[in-house]
């Protein structure tokens, strides 16, 4: 936790057979702080599962996602989802927004 701000790390692949105990640690994460950072910036792979979980997880709260790497940032942008989620290039500019 970073100035009452949840960071949540995610690494490697982020897909349907993967996406589990980030679901969980993002949900228990915006059940009990105002403002929740994922660092995308070990996602190696994602798919609809991780862009779904991010829907999720910003209407229960606050949600910034911090260093997404070019391909989430692709999925992002061509999804609209850039444009609803605050994106920020490091942890310490998403937790600053």
């Amino acid at each position: 936790m970073r100035d009452g701000v949840r960071v949540v790390a995610a690494h490697g692949s982020c897909d349907a057979q993967s996406i589990a105990r980030l679901e969980e640690a993002l949900t228990m994460a915006a059940w009990t702080h105002p403002k929740v950072v994922l660092d995308a910036s070990g996602i190696t792979f994602a798919d609809s599962s991780l862009l779904n979980l991010l829907i999720l997880t910003h209407r229960a709260g606050a949600l910034r996602v911090a260093g997404p790497r070019p391909h989430l940032q692709r999925l992002l942008r061509i999804t609209g989802l850039d444009a609803v989620l605050h994106v920020r290039a490091t942890v310490e500019e998403a937790a600053a927004c």
